[in-house]
């Protein structure tokens, strides 16, 4: 979860300085201290025939996996499984914890000491280091790994042109629609479709299920105080008790990216562009918030009485458009914070213009495209997403790309949830994740990406804008943050270990 919620004010490395370091000039690469690195407690590993027993670097933590209860003891065994069973390679397991996780890597490579397999890590972590990753694609045929074990879709995903196969799928997070029964059960509409293709039943009338139908139903599910909803003339739209719906911890990318895949950077890798389903996404919000008063603004969304920035989980919010992830939050309270019985279940992801797209989060653990040694790492590789991934997965909270694995996760997800969810609608999800994914690289990342949060900030604050026009003024700060000289990161002290996730 956390590759996919970035957190504000984190350093991202940016891709040129990787590529000076690369050439093997300045630096001295930095030795983790006790508390961050750990290498396994296993058997040392024997030689092999050739009498060399090859090192494989696993670095920790670019995204999940820092959380020295709860996460560091699970890897440490599955490390030692690993040495136990290999008697070739030895794989050493450093984590440093994910704060200085960036800073720690840079330092490495321009010390001439990357590691040589990395992660879990997401889209944005991924991003930082563009153009760094191994491509698989040659490894993937030589060892003849089977591609059909996974989602459809999910190998897709890590396929970047001029690139190549730079992952393979382990931890993926689909989106859905979120909704709670209850409210539709009180306002009286149907529950939105569970199966893709599917359409809704409005006033009687079969309607396509899209982003304009999905409003007309948020529409009926805000209510004021007095109980008029959002198409009534006594509605009072500074009294709302209710919402119809909220995109929950989406920034303005994913926003986007749910009515078209696009990218802010052209293919040129230099010119700022705002895509066309992002434009019109962005119009749909900013009039959701402002003119039609079904998605809350910033000040209220992040109320305590309307759940600190999670308005579904305090049931102030009638749909929510999420991932998989978002089961960790979606514990229902009541006003004075106490839980009570959940009663939410998933549907599909509206089209756009006969389109879908359900933007599509993942981790994975990638290759570092200068290792001396890709077959033993891809071998490592293999293990952390086969043999140890039920393990890792089970810390990581990620729903399973290979397919077999899928059905013991979701019973443990209903063991939890016991209202009875859907499932299905994620697993149907992945076919129409987003390629180009919306985290994709962008040159000045660690600045774009602050812009690309203060833009949905203003849509969520100023009611007052050109929508069009500010999305223009937007690009244009997009350009200026392309084209100015990369910044440096400051090496950081050494790294502590986090105690929390």
């Amino acid at each position: 979860m956390r590759s996919t919620i970035p957190r504000i004010g984190v350093l991202f490395v940016i891709l040129a300085v990787i590529l000076a370091a690369c050439g093997g000039e300045g630096g001295t690469s930095q030795e983790p201290s006790e508390s961050t690195a750990a290498s396994s407690d296993g058997p040392a590993a024997s030689e092999d025939a050739s009498g060399e027993v090859i090192e494989i670097t696993w670095f920790c933590c670019l995204g999940a996996g820092d959380n020295v209860e709860t996460q560091v003891p699970t890897e440490e065994a599955v490390v030692a499984a690993f040495n136990e069973e290999h008697d070739d390679i030895e794989l050493i397991f450093e984590m440093i914890d994910y704060d200085d996780a960036y800073d720690a890597l840079a330092v490495k490579i321009a010390g001439g000491d990357p590691p040589d397999i990395l992660g879990p890590v997401g889209g944005t972590g991924s991003a930082a280091f563009e153009g760094e990753w191994l491509d698989l694609t040659e490894l993937i045929e030589s060892t003849g790994h089977d591609l059909s074990q996974y989602s459809e879709g999910s190998v897709e995903f890590y396929q970047v042109e001029g690139q190549g196969q730079v992952g393979l799928p382990f931890a993926i997070f689909p989106s859905m629609l979120f909704y709670q029964r209850s409210m539709f059960d009180e306002a009286g509409l149907e529950y939105p479709p569970q199966e893709y293709g599917q359409p809704y039943s409005l006033d009687g009338d079969e309607v396509e299920w899209n982003f304009d139908t999905l409003r007309e139903v948020a529409k009926r599910l805000t209510v004021d105080i007095n109980g008029n909803d959002a198409t009534s003339a006594d509605f009072d739209p500074e009294q709302i008790e209710q919402y119809g719906y909220d995109p929950i911890f989406q920034d303005a990318r994913a926003i986007g990216s749910y009515f078209g895949a696009g990218s802010l950077v052209a293919d040129d890798g230099t010119t700022a562009q705002i895509p066309d389903p992002w434009r019109e996404a962005w119009t749909w919000h900013y009039e959701n918030i402002w003119e039609e008063h079904i998605t809350m603004d910033l000040a209220l969304r992040d109320a305590p009485e309307f759940g600190n920035g999670n308005p579904f989980n305090a049931l102030r919010a009638a749909m929510a458009v999420s991932h998989t992830w978002y089961t960790c939050c979606a514990n229902a309270v009541d006003d004075e914070q106490n839980p009570i019985d959940p009663d939410w279940d998933v549907a599909v992801v509206p089209s756009n213009d006969g389109v879908t797209t359900a933007n599509f989060n993942a981790d994975t653990f990638r290759i570092w495209g200068e290792t001396e040694h890709p077959e033993e790492a891809f071998t490592v590789l293999e293990y952390l997403i086969g043999d140890a991934s039920q393990d890792l997965l089970g810390i990581y909270g990620g729903m399973p790309a290979r397919t077999a694995d899928q059905d013991p996760f979701f019973a443990a997800l209903d063991e939890r949830w016991t209202q009875g969810v859907n499932w299905q609608v994620a697993r149907d999800g992945v076919e129409f994740a987003d390629n180009p994914s919306f985290e994709a690289w962008m040159p000045n990342y660690q600045e774009a990406f602050a812009s690309i949060v203060t833009w949905g900030d203003t849509m969520r604050t100023d009611g007052s804008l050109d929508i069009d026009a500010a999305i223009d003024d937007f690009e244009a700060e997009l350009q200026s943050i392309f084209e100015a000289p990369p910044s440096t990161p400051a090496p950081s002290a050494e790294p502590s270990a986090s105690e929390d996730e």
